[in-house]
C-alpha cells in the first residue's frame, strides 16, 4: 500500500501530532498551558516547537520580559492545511483497512469469527490440546 496524498511525516510522530492537534483547536496557546496538556517537559516540547516553527507550521511570539515573559504559539495557514492533509490521510488509511477483509470475501464478522477461531486453536495449541 502507498502513502495516500497528504501524509506528514514531520507531523506524524506523536509528540508532535498531539502539538498540532491541540493547537488546530485553539488561536493561540501559551507555553505552559500545552506543556502541561500533553505532559511533556520544557525541553521536550522547547524542541518540538523549534522543528515545527523551521518547517514554518507555527509561529512563536515571546511577549513581556524578565519573570513575566510569555511564550505563545500557534499554527500558522500552512501548519493548519499541513496538519488538515495528514488527517485526512491518516483517515484514508484507517479506511482502507475494511476493504481488504471484503477483498479476501469475508465480512468483518467474518473476519472477526475467523481471528476468533485463530486464537481458540493457538490457545489449545499451547495448552497441548
Amino acid at each position: 500500500m502507498s502513502t495516500p496524498s497528504g501524509f506528514d511525516e514531520l507531523i506524524h510522530p506523536s509528540t508532535r501530532l498531539s502539538v498540532v492537534a491541540l493547537l488546530a483547536a485553539t488561536e493561540w496557546a501559551d507555553f505552559p498551558f500545552i506543556r502541561d496538556s500533553l505532559s511533556l517537559s520544557d525541553s521536550a516540547l522547547s524542541k518540538q516547537l523549534h522543528t515545527l516553527e523551521e518547517a514554518g507550521y507555527l509561529e512563536i511570539r515571546k511577549e513581556g520580559g524578565g519573570r513575566k515573559r510569555r511564550t505563545k504559539v500557534r499554527l500558522t495557514g500552512r501548519g493548519r492545511t499541513a496538519f488538515e492533509g495528514h488527517v485526512a490521510a491518516l483517515r484514508a488509511i484507517v479506511e482502507g483497512a475494511g476493504p481488504a477483509a471484503a477483498a479476501a470475501g469475508q465480512t468483518p464478522e467474518d473476519a472477526g469469527a475467523t481471528a476468533s477461531v485463530t486464537q481458540q486453536r493457538q490457545h489449545h495449541a499451547k495448552a497441548g490440546r
